[in-house]
């Protein structure tokens, strides 16, 4: 029997270049020669990235149904890529997972309770092995979204309404990541994510050598 992989989650807030790292991490574990799957949250399956669609373009939302919507589309994500790949023995990187509904949807009036008993119904106990808080002042994130030009992202999408919320709301979001990462040291991990993306991707890949015992 393989022994169980792990699940590495980036968090943050926006424009803090999750996408970019957990791309440069997947590419440094498989030439690592480990199997691995790079992911993205909401989404991940063909259902959960309907549920995105619906999270990105439209609201707003009541704060619980949006995080019942979140949830939804994270036990699918679960139960159907992520748990069978970890039991596989592959690693998992994650662009955004269960922090993220905390630190969003609490910055939108989600009681911490709510939360709580949503995550212990969907996610039974499952919980990222090792967490990285890319931390950006939200005016930096603010001018890497302005730079991307027509109100699109580097892929070319149209901003999403998370992205497209005031400066009040990002701040308490990246409040809410420190927290989570003050509060669960073992787990977390909170890098500078104002450097420039090799200094990143270089701090990355030696956190996730150092907690997890890999060699990249």
């Amino acid at each position: 029997m393989a022994h169980r992989g792990r699940f590495i989650t980036l968090e943050g807030g926006e424009g803090a270049g999750k996408s970019t790292q957990a791309r440069r991490l997947a590419a440094a574990l498989a030439a690592a020669g480990l199997p691995v799957l790079r992911t993205r949250e909401p989404g991940g399956t063909p259902g959960a990235e309907r549920i995105r669609d619906l999270l990105l373009g439209h609201g707003p939302w009541d704060p619980v149904a949006e995080a019942m919507l979140h949830f939804a589309a994270r036990r699918e994500h679960l139960v159907r890529i992520i748990r069978p790949f970890l039991d596989s023995g592959g690693w998992v990187v994650c662009d955004r997972f269960a922090d993220s509904t905390l630190a969003y949807q609490g910055a939108q009036g989600l009681p911490r309770e709510v939360w709580t008993s949503l995550a212990g119904l969907a996610l039974e106990g499952s919980a990222p092995d090792l967490t990285l808080v890319l931390d950006l002042p939200v005016e930096a994130g603010m001018a890497r979204l302005g730079n991307r030009g027509a109100g699109r992202t580097e892929a070319g999408e149209a901003l999403d309404r998370y992205e497209l919320m005031g400066r009040r709301f990002h701040e308490a979001v990246r409040e809410a990541f420190l927290a989570i990462a003050a509060a669960e040291p073992e787990r977390c991990t909170v890098l500078d994510a104002a450097r420039a993306p090799d200094l990143v991707g270089a701090a990355v890949v030696g956190v996730v050598g150092d907690r997890l015992g890999v060699r990249l």
